[in-house]
């Protein structure tokens, strides 16, 4: 009997072994990067990679079964002289950065490593196959307390510190910085005791680091940012539970709490009903109660039966239909957009139009003066990194199926590359647009009817800041068109209140927002994006002419006619005459010009930019907000080409002061007639929250073109076919009813 027990008991544990081990063995294993690339994959790693690390939960609530594999960049090496660092380099630039002088035996933090381009006028004379350019790091760092830019030349290993000039900031912070701002209020004691009186549990705290602006010299020598946080009890948005007017202000540099500000005990934090956005919530809901509406549209799809029509050539060469360019992600910008250039239809010549384009700065000031809100003026490129926010972009939504995707290589705080996978997509799109059309009147006689689709080129990024989405498209046209679009979506940042019902308020304009829901205001808030864009119509020596539209009187007896419009263009020659303010009933168009360039009939050849998105900052001009935001006082501005100035908000935004800025650099009103000029554009919204924006917004958008004007001879798609039946694939539904 005791034998056979024993036996029964070895059976036993030999089953509970092999029931583990199965279990064990079935599980999905995370993606572990490369010891030898020394990489760290954003899309499988975000708990390093995002921001807001303590308030993102493990696991994903989407897979992508079309995503592509994680591809090793280990290998990769530049091809041309704009393409970014490579994992090889940046691990080159640690191993230099850490054996250098000023970096042994000190604590530091690389804010920023990417390509030093070379002088532009070496680029301009490169050609493929030449012998690429030396090949240098642009480093920003702090070094015990100390900022510091440096040129890192990654042949020879040397070290060159550059003069950044007497001015204030710091440079954007790292994604080390905000993850330890986050954690920093639990290890204060008036924090956790706030946190308990507020009733919440403290596993179910979410906290979001704020930058802070500049507001004085109590702020000054030290770099400083806000936290508050949230209560993610029973949903995912954590954004619509605020609890609000509770503030911690912490230095980042020491990690510790500076102070802490509850003015808030009395707000209640709003409930998490309704709240949740995800596709699975909303499906239970669905289940349960049938009395919501079911949003059901079929499935759509590009389908292009013989493929793309473009190519991406040394992973950044893109070329498609009659365009050209070098594409290339970035930390700060996000989307460098390089050598644009278009074949002319005529004599099939690739012609320059761009040198380099790119998303220079965000300015989103929220209009609340209360303590817990006045200092909330981002600006997400110099702050916080455009490029750094920008995460793996979904497959079939995001992008459709024919789209191309580019992987990025940042460098963290510790200068160690890590990979943000799927951060740019590029596809051709088709929404039953018209290129051209013409049909001929049956009075005439004559059966005409040509009709051309219009396909564009889409580059796309989308930015994850913190609540709000940016999807930022450059879009190219066949006719030589670029639109520059920004898309709003994401969630409100939203203010907790007592107030239940508008029918509680005696003055609603006091609210500073809208009652979106029970105990919850979306406070009013502008976007302002600054587009630096070093235009090089077929040159580099371009020029600046106002087109103003006037209305002119005719003569007594000239013309049964009273009034007509008249065209004066006006060549603009230094910087303070280009600063433009956009005006309705003053109307003007805007050209970059090559006057050493005419067309057959005697014309400059050109580009006019399109106003889109015109919204205009109300602010006062010497409110601090708007004094570091002061590139947003007008909508256009033109300066000469300068390598030092590409960042509207200066070199180094955060807590800067606004002496570096676009607004001071165009003050010193340099010539810009048949120059190297920059145009710089700013797309505004103002956005007064509605409750269509609850819980998660549906996405509004805008934008502005680079249009040709006398570039070409004549339409440069006249030639384009149009499409017939054996062009296309016949798609047939599963049912149709």
């Amino acid at each position: 009997m005791e034998r056979r027990g024993i036996l029964r008991l070895l059976f036993l544990l030999v089953s509970v072994f092999l029931l583990l081990f199965l279990t064990w063995v079935s599980l999905p294993y995370p993606y572990v990067p490369s010891i030898k690339a020394d990489l760290l994959d954003c899309a499988t790693s975000s708990p390093w990679c995002n921001p807001n690390t303590r308030l993102l939960p493990t696991t994903t609530s989407h897979i992508f079964p079309h995503r592509r594999p994680p591809i090793d960049h280990a290998s990769d090496v530049p091809k041309h002289p704009l393409d970014p660092l490579t994992v090889q380099e940046l691990n080159r630039v640690r191993d230099i950065i850490s054996s250098h002088a000023l970096f042994r035996s000190k604590p530091y933090a690389l804010h920023s490593v990417v390509l030093e381009e070379p002088a532009k006028r070496l680029v301009l004379r490169w050609r493929l196959g030449s012998p690429l350019l030396p090949r240098k790091a642009s480093v920003v760092a702090r070094v015990d307390g100390a900022t510091h830019v440096l040129t890192v030349e990654l042949e020879s290993g040397r070290v060159t510190s550059r003069d950044s000039g007497l001015v204030s900031g710091y440079p954007t912070m790292t994604i080390e910085d905000m993850t330890t701002a986050t954690w920093a209020p639990f290890s204060s004691p008036e924090f956790n005791r706030t946190i308990s009186d507020r009733g919440v549990d403290m596993n179910d705290v979410a906290c979001l680091p704020i930058s802070l602006g500049w507001y004085g010299k109590s702020e000054e020598k030290k770099r400083l940012i806000k936290v508050q946080c949230y209560s993610m009890k029973d949903t995912a948005n954590f954004y619509m539970r605020p609890i609000e007017g509770l503030t911690v202000l912490v230095d980042m540099d020491t990690r510790e709490v500076v102070n802490v500000v509850d003015q808030g005990k009395n707000i209640p934090i709003p409930k998490a009903a309704n709240t949740d956005y995800r596709y699975s919530a909303q499906r239970k809901i669905d289940r349960h109660d049938q009395k919501y509406l079911k949003l059901r549209i079929n499935p759509i799809s590009l389908e292009q039966a013989k493929g793309p029509s473009f190519t991406v050539e040394n992973d950044h060469i893109v070329k498609w239909a009659n365009w050209e360019f070098h594409l290339k992600p970035d930390p700060r910008a996000g989307v460098i957009i390089s050598q644009v250039k278009v074949r002319d239809p005529d004599s099939g010549e690739l012609r320059n139009v761009m040198y380099k384009g790119m998303t220079s700065e965000l300015f989103v000031p929220y209009m609340d003066p209360t303590d817990a809100w006045y200092f909330k003026t981002y600006m997400d490129a110099g702050e916080y990194g455009f490029g750094l926010q920008a995460m793996p972009l979904d497959p079939l939504n995001d992008c459709p199926r024919n789209a191309y995707y580019m992987d990025a290589v940042f460098a963290a705080g510790d200068g160690k590359p890590y990979v943000r996978s799927n951060m740019v997509c590029v596809f051709e799109s088709y929404a039953g647009d018209i290129a051209w059309r013409h049909s001929e009147s049956p009075i005439t006689g004559m059966e005409i009817r040509e009709v051309r689709p219009k396909v564009t080129l889409v580059v796309r990024m989308a930015a994850s800041v913190a609540n709000y989405d940016y999807i930022m498209d450059w879009e190219f046209q066949a006719d030589g068109l670029i639109r520059m679009k920004v898309g709003l979506s994401g969630i409100l940042m939203v203010k907790g209140t007592p107030l239940m019902n508008l029918n509680e308020v005696s003055s609603p304009e006091n609210l500073y927002g809208t009652i979106l829901s029970e105990n919850v205001i979306g406070v009013i808030h502008d976007h302002y994006v600054t587009y630096y864009l070093d235009m090089d119509v077929d040159g580099s020596e371009n020029s600046f002419v106002k087109v103003d539209i006037q209305r002119q009187k005719t003569s007594p007896g000239e013309s049964p006619r009273k009034s007509y419009l008249k065209a004066t263009r006006n060549l603009v020659k230094t910087e303070k005459d280009a600063q433009i303010k956009l005006k309705l009933y003053e109307p003007s168009e805007f050209h970059v010009i090559n006057p050493n360039k005419k067309t057959r009939v005697g014309n400059p050849v050109g580009y006019k930019v399109v106003p889109g998105g015109t919204a205009a900052s109300l602010l006062d001009l010497d409110d601090p907000p708007q004094k570091r935001g002061a590139f947003t006082n007008n909508q256009i501005w033109v300066t000469p080409y300068n390598r030092s100035e590409e960042w509207a908000g200066g070199l180094f935004v955060y807590q800067s002061q606004g002496e570096d800025t676009l607004a001071t650099w165009s003050e010193r009103n340099r010539p810009i007639e048949n120059r190297d000029i920059v145009l710089w554009y700013t797309l505004g919204f103002h956005h007064i929250p509605c409750q269509e924006d609850f819980p998660i917004m549906p996405t509004v958008s805008s934008s502005f073109d680079l249009k040709p004007v006398n570039f070409f001879e004549s339409n440069p798609i006249l030639r384009m076919p149009p499409n017939t039946e054996n062009d296309l694939p016949v798609c047939r539904a599963d049912a149709f009813s």
